[in-house]
């Protein structure tokens, strides 16, 4: 699958950073390292770290039940 990339604010990247981790909090799964990169605001990169292998597994099964629909 390809994304386009879109044209986002400098602030695009913090925005979505708060908004992946509110709705994982919802399912239950927590990224520590989850934030977004100040050093290259331009890029507006979304860090999403190390997790455990159990979080992953349980990350995929959500996004699996997600893209289910």
């Amino acid at each position: 699958m390809t994304t386009k990339q879109t044209t986002l604010t400098p602030s695009a990247a913090e925005e979505a950073a708060t908004e992946l981790r509110d709705a994982l909090s919802e399912a239950g799964i927590v990224l520590p390292s989850l934030d977004y990169d100040i050093a290259s605001p331009a890029l507006n990169l979304v860090v999403l770290g190390r997790v455990r292998a159990d979080v992953a597994v349980k990350l995929a099964e959500v996004v699996r039940r997600g893209s289910a629909r």
